[in-house]
């Protein structure tokens, strides 16, 4: 298929105080989220003044994303819009329709399979395309880039980066702790036909990472972010138990790695660089938070390469050809009920 533009599709945030508890309405329709922990993470928007800061790293990787494309002569012209909060998808949908815009790739800002990370998207997709209409313009989304040495490499010299403000480590002293958003345990079990997809790229992505970053330390990979009823059980252990245990079995510094994130928003500078970083204070650990991608232009011109990936006639086909560093599975177009979860089965 020939593609005429790119779009990219993001979470979204608040970025006045006023806008918190509707945004946070948008992300939690039904998920049976109860009304004192909307509340709790209202809080965490209005320490930093009611502003996620996931709008303007958005607005800067466009910038960043337009550049590199005049670079190398890629000639199509780029949209944003967002899952929760303005731009929201339905909306550039539109504009891209009023534009003339026939077919259109999407660029997502999650790396990984699963309902929430990938199908999701797709979801959210079709429903602007079904609010737009007949005339709304054909999206796919661009495949998964768990593996992929632009989002690996910037992750690795991060954790370098990190380790070096530590000064001597060593196996008995320092662990590396890799975090990604939590989800419900039946979700990351039927995240795939052959399930459990989001634990396992996770899982390879960690292993990449640690090998990229040249270090032979221990390391784990834990959860944070964790929201919906109590009672639900969801991936553990959280980033904050796991530094108690870390504590008590003798380990003075940590490394944390959030490669469950392409940039520092919200759930990175407040669960990891807030909570954590308090946690960890208490327990007298030296704790350091690892970067993340945003714009670094290893980053940004994987983003190209994707969409490169999918000007070519063999983009239509499984992507074991393509530029990855891992050996999962991994597909240009994602098979008919991928990630689906169980309860919506």
């Amino acid at each position: 298929m020939a593609y005429d533009a790119v779009l990219l599709v993001s979470f979204g945030g608040p970025e006045r105080p006023e806008d918190v508890l509707p945004f946070l309405t948008n992300v939690t329709r039904g998920r049976g989220v109860p009304p004192e922990r909307l509340a709790e993470v209202a809080e965490h928007y209005q320490h930093f003044g009611g502003v996620s800061p996931i709008n303007q790293q958005n607005r800067e990787l466009l910038a960043a994303l337009r550049g590199e494309f005049a670079e190398h002569g890629l000639d199509l012209p780029l949209y944003w819009g967002n899952r929760n909060w303005h731009p929201m998808l339905a909306d550039t949908v539109a504009q891209m329709r009023d534009d003339g815009i026939r077919s259109a790739l999407a660029f997502v800002t999650s790396a990984y399979g699963g309902y929430s990370s990938c199908r999701q998207y797709q979801e959210d997709l079709a429903l602007a395309r079904s609010a737009v209409g007949s005339t709304a313009p054909v999206i796919d989304k661009l495949r998964q880039f768990w593996d992929h040495p632009g989002f690996v490499r910037p992750h690795a010299d991060a954790v370098r980066d990190a380790l070096a403000t530590l000064g001597p480590t060593g196996p008995d002293t320092t662990r590396l702790v890799f975090t990604a958003h939590s989800v419900p345990t039946s979700m990351a079990a039927t995240a795939g036909p052959e399930g459990g997809r989001y634990e396992a790229q996770l899982r390879e992505t960690a292993a990449l990472v640690a090998a990229a970053a040249g270090t032979d330390l221990p390391y784990d990979l834990v959860w944070q972010s964790r929201s919906g009823p109590p009672q639900v059980p969801w991936l553990a252990p959280d980033i904050n138990d796991h530094l108690a245990a870390l504590a008590a079995d003798g380990i003075g510094k940590v490394v944390v790695s959030p490669i469950g994130f392409v940039s520092d928003h919200l759930e990175v500078v407040w669960d990891l660089d807030t909570e954590a970083a308090d946690t960890a204070k208490r327990l007298g650990l030296d704790y350091v938070r690892a970067a993340t991608p945003g714009t670094d232009p290893r980053f940004v011109t994987m983003i190209r390469e994707l969409v490169e990936e999918r000007l070519t006639p063999a983009g239509a086909g499984v992507a074991a050809d393509r530029c990855r560093l891992g050996t999962l599975p991994a597909w240009d177009f994602c098979p008919a009920g991928c990630c689906v979860p169980a309860r919506r089965r």
